[in-house]
């Protein structure tokens, strides 16, 4: 496995656990409790694993031979619930995993 492939996998993890943390547990505290702390908190990081899981997607693409449906596949899995972990399974295992 590349490095990169192994750094994206690990961006890929990250993004779809902060944005289920943000979208379940923060966003519901926000409202419910009017208690903005946990979505001023996670909202940042959340932000910047985003925007480095679409570059790094963009980046990788190539060598892992995706054409552009499969690319937007990937993209449109980072703002679905769960889709960055789908994305892992799915797309990201090397043949001998």
């Amino acid at each position: 496995m590349s490095k990169l492939l192994a750094t994206f996998r690990i961006v890929a993890l990250l993004e779809g656990v902060s944005y289920i943390l943000l979208l379940f547990i923060a966003s519901p505290i926000k409202y419910f409790a009017n208690d903005p702390q946990y979505v001023k908190m996670l909202g940042m990081p959340h932000g910047v694993l985003f925007i480095a899981y679409v570059v790094m997607a963009v980046f990788i693409s190539k060598d892992m031979s995706w054409n552009i449906k499969t690319l937007g596949i990937v993209l449109v899995a980072s703002i679905i619930p769960f889709g960055t972990f789908y994305i892992d399974k799915h797309y990201l295992k090397t043949p001998h995993e």
